[in-house]
């Protein structure tokens, strides 16, 4: 049992106390049968008048009771021995069910029952959130008792000042419960209490509660920004005639005025000896890699390293290839690190990177590996943060070791003594998070409080919108007669799977199947050069030359189709790709949509997206994946699409934090609870600064050892 319950998390009293019901029943009346009506969960007390097993359609054990009013039908499909025995003729049973209206009268199915007698409970009964392991009598004991120990601990003591909690009765516009009152009642609620209040989470108890854990999580990332501000990072100048100014003039391209804004934010930030800690969000193809490029290359006109982290191998190597035309020019060394690396030039690269040859690093999750060791690490740059787990990110940021200040930034008018102290204390790299997936204002305000933001709210010239369509499967050869004429037309096409290869468990188009299918039907059309239509295939399982070939072939326009699982969902630029074809869309998340559409319109031709949907038996496809495609169609605007992303997923699947196994919010709603956030926002700064005591107290009661994934 307590294996189980440390499961659950369920360790300390606060842990038992905090543990609050899923839903409740309610043991506390007895209603007649005929009073009841199909559709209510009631309770009965009656005789068995008749128990036998039937074996018609199926086995099943079938118990009827009478209560002086009517008779009901119990039937149990599953049951044993002394089920059966205590449900025996004559015996006198309370049950508990839903009503259901059967061909003889009212039915219940696999009903709760115990034998009548006693008195009923005087609150309505929980049910918590548990395991096979646990049953709900040994868990609500276990509550109980923690409770118990809480309250007398005195850890259910008011941890929020006076002057908080008149703003929050003025938010709530009603005096807020006190939590012990809160959590005492939401354990034991009233036989009068509103289950539907309870159940949808607006009760004044459970609005004390959500108060409670979003000024929590506001603490926190209050408390981790000014020990960031206390710790230290190499300061890097941006030189007149530097590196940065010297990539600018090579670039074939002029930045625009959204990223050179956000370029200036960066490098503000990299001239103090503060770390930064900023989150770069741009949409689809608003020209993030350029940005951090320009801040790679403060830093290592610096004299310092930076690290560049992508989650996968096409789009590390993407970067890498770009950086590396960008930057070999100006002498800058670039090194490549991947999983995949044949053992002698992982080696080089290691010696490389730890000697310092290696100005700039790009790889995937292969750059925080315990055995790559950095000469002076001064800037970590993470691209596609959402995909990285919050170890992984506190990873990277404690990958630099103490090294000596670099020439540039040695140059500091601070006194000798000082400069002294500065070197001798831990520092930490700068870092900076990309992400094509934009922050809706909710979620930045409670997971990246923390967090500087700066947002490029433009595209570059030349990008074409997209037009999106949805489009039944049962059109399926319209639509591959239509890619026939773009191919004829000179233009390429992605067609998008979201499986392999079969799979009994989902009966989905996949990506092989797709591929021979397409290469059939497509066997007579020509490209502009008379040439036969070439059809490539690109998933997770090929070897990585293999994936190379096909990309750098469909690249160079060798190939006119790729068929694909979304591998190609993040980073993967092909400007002369105006069709989109996503199989099956209502299976996929709607960041995932986004980023997928967004691998056309790159260039000056009109583009499109095509989301092929297939309906259930029933004709229909759910409500969620209704809500997906409607979403994709209404708008192309990132931070509307985050916004709605957020309303379905939650925010765990935004930032990336469910691989960290951490829960999130237990209880608030970012959309919902808007205006208690705009509350703890407010006042988490002010009872940090003005009651450290009764902070730290909030923070132990709530966090304890999950503070730390709150500052990734």
């Amino acid at each position: 049992m307590q294996k189980a319950l440390r499961k659950l998390g369920l360790v300390r009293p606060m842990d038992f106390a905090l543990h609050v019901p899923l839903r409740y029943e309610d043991e506390t009346r007895i209603v007649k049968i005929r009073d009841a009506q199909p559709g209510d969960v009631v309770q009965i007390e009656g005789t068995v008048s008749a128990c036998e097993i039937s074996y018609r359609p199926r086995r099943q054990l079938v118990v009827t009771v009478y209560d002086g009013s009517d008779s009901i039908t119990a039937r149990f499909f599953h049951f044993y021995p002394s089920q059966q025995k205590a449900l025996a003729e004559g015996n006198r049973v309370l049950l508990r069910g839903e009503i259901k209206h059967g061909l003889m009268g009212a039915v219940m199915l696999h009903p709760s029952f115990r034998a009548a007698g006693g008195e009923l409970p005087d609150a309505l009964t929980p049910i918590y959130p548990s395991s096979g392991k646990l049953p709900q009598a040994y868990l609500r004991r276990a509550v109980v008792n923690g409770l118990q120990q809480a309250q007398k601990a005195g850890l259910l003591q008011e941890t929020i000042p006076p002057p908080a909690l008149q703003a929050l009765h003025e938010q709530l516009r009603q005096p807020p419960w006190p939590l012990q009152q809160a959590l005492h009642y939401l354990h034991h609620p009233a036989p009068d209490a509103s289950v539907a209040a309870l159940q949808d989470h607006s009760h004044p108890a459970w609005l004390r509660l959500k108060a409670e854990e979003l000024l929590a999580q506001q603490l926190s990332q209050a408390q981790s920004r000014l020990e960031r501000e206390a710790r230290h990072a190499p300061a890097l100048p941006v030189r007149a005639g530097g590196l940065h100014e010297k990539l600018l003039a090579a670039l074939p391209f002029a930045l625009t005025a959204a990223q050179r804004r956000v370029c200036e934010e960066i490098a503000r930030d990299l001239q103090r000896n503060i770390p930064m800690h900023r989150l770069l969000q741009g949409d689809v193809g608003s020209g993030k890699t350029v940005v951090a490029a320009l801040a790679a290359a403060i830093c290592i006109d610096a004299g310092w390293q930076c690290a560049l982290m992508a989650p996968t191998e096409i789009l590390a190597e993407q970067h890498f290839k770009k950086l590396l035309d960008w930057l070999t020019p100006l002498n800058v060394g670039v090194a490549w690190l991947t999983g995949s690396q044949k053992t002698k030039e992982r080696r080089d690269m290691l010696e490389r990177i730890a000697n310092g040859q290696a100005q700039l690093v790009v790889g995937t999750h292969a750059v925080i590996q315990d055995k790559v060791q950095f000469h002076r690490l001064a800037l970590a740059i993470i691209d596609e943060q959402h995909r990285f787990g919050v170890e992984q990110r506190l990873a990277l940021r404690q990958k630099m070791a103490a090294a000596p200040e670099a020439p540039h930034a040695a140059a500091s008018n601070a006194p000798p003594q000082q400069q002294q102290q500065q070197h001798q204390q831990q520092q930490e790299p700068h870092l900076l998070m990309m992400s094509a997936t934009p922050i809706p204002r909710t979620l930045a305000m409670s997971y990246y409080a923390d967090l500087h933001v700066s947002t490029i709210d433009e595209l570059p010239p030349g990008r074409t919108p997209v037009l999106t369509k949805l489009v039944s499967q049962q059109r399926r050869d319209e639509i591959i007669a239509r890619m026939g004429r773009q191919i004829a037309e000179g233009r390429q096409v992605y067609w998008v799977c979201p499986l392999i290869e079969e799979s009994e468990a989902m009966d989905l188009q996949n990506a092989t199947q797709t591929w021979v299918d397409l290469q059939e039907a497509l066997q007579d059309v020509r490209t502009p050069q008379g040439a036969p239509v070439q059809v490539g295939l690109l998933h997770s399982r090929l070897p990585v030359a293999d994936k190379k070939a096909i990309m750098d072939a469909f690249v160079h326009n060798q190939m006119q189709v790729l068929v694909s699982t979304t591998v190609i969902e993040v980073g993967v630029d092909v400007p002369n790709a105006s069709l989109m074809v996503i199989e099956h869309a209502e299976r996929f998340g709607l960041s995932q949509l986004h980023q997928l559409r967004g691998r056309v319109g790159r260039g000056a031709a009109a583009s499109v997206c095509v989301l092929l949907y297939a309906t259930n038996d029933a004709g229909r496809v759910s409500d969620t994946a209704k809500d997906r495609l409607r979403a994709m169609i209404e708008t192309t605007d990132g931070f509307e699409i985050a916004r709605r992303d957020l309303l379905i997923r939650g925010p765990g699947e935004l930032l990336g934090a469910r691989q960290s196994g951490t829960p999130l919010l237990r209880f608030a709603d970012l959309e919902e609870d808007a205006p208690l956030l705009d509350w703890a926002s407010h006042w988490a700064p002010l009872i940090l600064r003005q009651h450290p005591q009764l902070a730290t107290r909030h923070l132990e009661r709530w966090l304890s050892h999950r503070a730390e994934f709150l500052k990734a």
